[in-house]
């Protein structure tokens, strides 16, 4: 049988209420585009009745509907890339399965892709997020911008559409922690965005709570930017320059007009400042070389339990 046109990558993680409508409005999605199709779903150690569903899915039509299974919760990411794996189309989609995203909007991001560009963003429109996670996104964006030169307009949205071959530059990268939308305009020549719709919730929790969100932008940061360690080496030159002058100024006053102890309180401050910033350092520079660790240990980024497929198609 010929390769799929399109495949279609979605991580599944505790989705056991929206998987049937996902379905529905998948298939009739790329029933209509009219090009031969296949839906990989990443079943990333979801505790419902996910992995039930999913295996219901691929049985009502095993050609196109493909499912793997990990052994336990890897993470969106590495469920993504595990998908990516086994793509077997020349346009790939990525969509997140909550239907916050829009399938019907996945012929405008073809579309784009048929039009030369090698990575298509979805930008999406009237967000239904509550406010303090648009507005940690507002600010991961202008951040990422400034000090990545990565330049998206909307990272966190996922449904996205890439040509094959970036797919293959980023399974090729097998990084241990990465993340699919900036990895990949990192790599392509020809990136765009365009407007998609964006929906509420309806079913189900995001599985991003407030940390998660403060981890990620760290995270991401130590990935791509080694701006938090330059910010660090330039703080500290303004620390020891302030410092010197500090100094000059304790000497003269100390021989203009002898010993003062009303100044050891404001030593003691500074004392303390100077810890605190160095602590911080050391943080920061633990992060990094935890990762450093994390890569030259060469482990399995993630386990696939097994593989739902048509055998008779490979």
């Amino acid at each position: 049988m010929s390769k799929p046109y399109i495949s279609v990558v979605i991580p599944v993680y505790n989705e056991e209420a929206s998987l049937e409508t996902l379905y529905q409005r998948l298939i009739t999605t790329l029933d209509h585009i009219g090009k031969t199709f296949e839906v990989i779903l990443v079943n990333d150690g979801s505790r419902d009745r996910s992995s039930e569903i999913l295996k219901q899915l691929h049985e009502r039509r095993p050609k196109e509907i493909r499912v793997v299974e990990f052994n336990r919760n890897y993470g969106q990411h590495m469920a993504i890339m595990a998908g990516f794996e086994h793509v077997r189309g020349e346009v790939v989609f990525t969509m997140d399965a909550d239907l916050q995203n829009f399938p019907e909007d996945m012929p405008v991001l073809l579309e784009a892709i048929e039009k030369g560009h090698d990575v298509v963003g979805g930008i999406r429109m009237n967000r239904q997020d509550k406010i303090w996670r648009k507005f940690f996104s507002r600010l991961h964006n202008i951040l990422r911008d400034k000090l990545t030169k990565i330049h998206m307009a909307d990272e966190g949205c996922m449904l996205r559409a890439y040509k094959r071959s970036i797919v293959d530059y980023m399974v090729s990268c097998e990084e241990s922690s990465t993340f699919i939308p900036a990895l990949a305009v990192s790599l392509a020549a020809n990136p765009t965005d365009v407007p998609v719709r964006h929906a509420a919730r309806k079913a189900g929790e995001s599985n991003y709570n407030f940390y998660k969100l403060i981890r990620y932008n760290f995270d991401f940061f130590a990935n791509f930017s080694r701006a938090p360690l330059e910010a660090f080496t330039i703080f500290g030159f303004i620390i020891a320059f302030l410092s010197l002058i500090l100094f000059i100024y304790l000497m003269a006053e100390r021989i203009l007009h002898g010993p003062d102890v009303q100044g050891v309180f404001t030593l003691f401050a500074i004392m303390y400042f100077l810890v605190g910033i160095l602590l911080m350092g050391l943080g920061i520079v633990g992060e990094y070389i935890g990762r450093i660790y994390e890569e030259v240990r060469k482990r399995p980024r993630f386990i696939v339990k097994h593989v739902l497929e048509n055998r008779s198609d490979q």
